[in-house]
């Protein structure tokens, strides 16, 4: 077992002799995490601003969160508004080093699969680079038209200014108890939470949102929502015209696959739906894929963020489940309020 996979399940269910010997070290990854937020603060490192509005869609944990629908659904939303939003990432996982603008020539190996899977899903604009500022710069010379940059993921990368933070929070952690790297999952304490703008829990209900706003003795003037997934009709990779409902496939040999942080919750949602699989197959987030990687099977069924990968084929076997986040109390709303008051002011 490599030691990433221990520390994974040493962050689900502590050990006992693991604990007093990844504490100290915690707590240095901590002080260096808030001393590097200080300097940042006091200036003595630069930020770097945009002439348009930015706001920050990322997480205090290590690993996926549910961000990525969240992002789309905000830029979907604003975009339904009028306003003509961008979305910046690094791209993770991605071979290319490059500054790159989205096109419909670009490939998950050099832009990223959830870059790509948000290109497709919302058509806004999307950059991707290391540095999101020159990122940023590189989608705003293409779209000078540009009034609001979504970055996706970027909460710890405090170079590039922001109007607002909202923070993704898993449901399933709401009531553990958490510590920083390497003894915990998280990248930023929980304190973190009360300096942000709007805070989402995902795959939660009102009651998580009630339990941590109780638990960490949350601002009464944040915003906290709790988000939920729901399924869209699946349609064939490569022909999202061509679409069926669930009940269309159920009864049949269906086989899974998704290269995804949380595997299992892709599958649970399909068991939902009404269509078990009879084989599930889990790869590493963001694992490369090729046809042979599938499962054999009549039916198999993958996420969109798995489509983007296997674009180049036609497998007319294979079949894309889209998901949406919703939000409540509306997130969306919300930012769009924002972002109506700082254009007024």
């Amino acid at each position: 077992m490599s030691l990433h996979a221990i520390l994974e399940q040493h962050w689900q269910r502590p050990k006992w002799w693991l604990t007093p010997l990844l504490w100290p070290l915690a707590r240095l990854f901590q002080a260096l995490a808030a001393l590097r937020r200080y300097a940042y603060a006091r200036g003595w490192l630069q930020q770097q601003h945009l002439p348009c509005a930015v706001a920050v869609v990322g997480n205090i944990h290590a690993g996926g969160v549910g961000k990525t629908p969240i992002t789309a659904a905000l830029a979907s939303g604003l975009r339904a508004r009028g306003v003509a939003v961008g979305i910046v990432s690094r791209g993770y996982g991605r071979r290319s080093k490059e500054v790159l603008l989205l096109d419909q020539y670009s490939r998950a190996a050099d832009v990223g699969d959830e870059p790509l899977m948000l290109w497709r899903q919302t058509g806004v604009p999307v950059a991707v680079g290391a540095q999101r500022f020159q990122a940023a710069q590189a989608l705003l010379a293409a779209h000078p038209e540009t009034q609001l940059i979504l970055c996706d993921d970027g909460l710890q990368h405090y170079a590039l200014a922001r109007d607002w933070e909202i923070v993704v929070f898993p449901a399933a952690d709401v009531a553990r108890r958490l510590d920083l790297l390497p003894n915990g999952g998280l990248r930023e304490p929980l304190s973190r939470l009360h300096t942000v703008d709007a805070l989402v829990v995902s795959q939660g209900s009102a009651d998580d949102v009630a339990r941590l706003r109780q638990n960490q003795g949350l601002p009464p003037q944040l915003l906290v929502c709790a988000s939920r997934i729901r399924a869209g009709r699946l349609y064939r990779l490569n022909t999202p015209a061509h679409t069926v409902t669930a009940g269309e496939l159920a009864g049949k040999p269906i086989a899974a696959l998704a290269a995804i942080a949380r595997p299992q919750r892709f599958f649970d949602a399909l068991r939902d739906l009404g269509l078990p699989p009879v084989l599930c197959k889990a790869l590493p987030d963001h694992a490369e894929l090729t046809p042979a990687d599938l499962p054999v099977a009549e039916i198999v069924i993958i996420t969109e963020k798995d489509a983007v990968k296997l674009a180049a084929y036609d497998l007319p076997q294979v079949w894309v489940l889209p998901i949406e986040a919703h939000t409540e109390p509306d997130l969306v709303e919300w930012l769009w309020r924002c972002w109506r008051v700082r254009q007024a002011a």
